[in-house]
């Protein structure tokens, strides 16, 4: 990126929404490198992840955030809610962001959310690749539309790109004008043990389905380089000591497997060979518990 013109303009973007609305999708694509993990169970993403994008005539600070929701009986969701409001106060531009079609009392809690934080909001109408004809999602765009004051509304797809580089555009028209917050080679403020322990998480939530629900959190124990191979050694926790043998599996072999899949994930992603033990250790009631919570960086 070359130095910073007349006009060049930098801010942050929060993007917010219900839970799998496709938010981290849509982050990823638009940086263009898999920054936060994706999934189809709701409430993936437990924290604040940024995404870095440098234009010639912008640096847009994406931030992902956690889906609002109702219903935060848990330590742990009540701080993801905190999590994503506070993202809301410091952003320049709000994305808000939601499913082609589809609306939902979660749904009108963040634009309320969004409605009440006073920032310049600009409705995306994800998953068009969904609609079949795309025309169909108008009388859908109209009635968001209708409901708040966007300063634009773009229906896109996250998945297939469609529309993006418009939504790209009108963000950068929102932002104020700044020299870039950012050096232009970085890409996130998260460092590579956050990365490794949300692949193993991501791994795991699909390994497991629906069998140990949100009871699942990932800390690096240890991690070490030598002649370009990383070794690292990483705790799962559940916070019941029946989910044990459930993540472990008969004979080891569902740990086996997600360890397998985290570790082929991440030598792509990080460009180094990687040696990954994996551990099961129990923590009681650890998502209701404000030290744990802590020391998971989740509050």
């Amino acid at each position: 990126m070359s130095g910073p013109g007349e006009g060049f303009r930098a801010g942050f973007a929060a993007l917010a929404g219900r839970p799998n609305v496709g938010k981290s999708t849509l982050l990823n694509a638009l940086v263009g490198e898999k920054l936060s993990i994706v999934t189809p169970r709701p409430q993936t993403t437990r924290h604040r992840i940024l995404g870095l994008v440098n234009l010639p005539h912008a640096q847009i600070a994406f931030v992902d955030t956690p889906g609002l929701h109702h219903g935060a009986r848990r330590a742990l969701n009540r701080a993801m809610n905190r999590t994503a409001a506070s993202a809301l106060a410091d952003a320049d531009v709000v994305l808000f962001v939601v499913e082609a079609g589809r609306w939902t009392a979660d749904d009108q809690l963040a634009l309320d959310r969004v409605i009440g934080g006073a920032r310049p909001a600009i409705a995306v109408v994800n998953k068009m690749d969904r609609m079949r004809p795309r025309e169909a999602a108008l009388p859908f765009i109209a009635e968001l539309a209708a409901r708040h004051g966007f300063v634009d509304v773009v229906p896109c797809s996250a998945r297939d790109t469609h529309n993006l580089d418009r939504l790209m555009e009108c963000i950068g028209a929102q932002l104020p004008l700044s020299p870039p917050l950012f050096p232009p080679e970085q890409l996130t403020d998260r460092d590579t043990a956050f990365r490794i322990a949300e692949e193993i998480r991501e791994k795991l939530t699909l390994e497991l389905n629906q069998e140990v629900p949100y009871g699942i959190a990932v800390a690096i124990e240890s991690m070490s380089e030598e002649d370009g191979r990383l070794a690292v050694s990483a705790v799962i926790w559940v916070d019941r000591e029946g989910q044990k043998p459930i993540v472990i599996g008969e004979g080891g072999e569902r740990l086996k497997r997600v360890g397998r899949a985290a570790r082929l994930a991440l030598n792509g992603l990080l460009g180094k060979r990687l040696h990954l033990e994996l551990w099961v250790k129990v923590r009681e009631d650890w998502a209701d518990n404000a030290r744990a919570l802590k020391a998971l960086g989740l509050e």
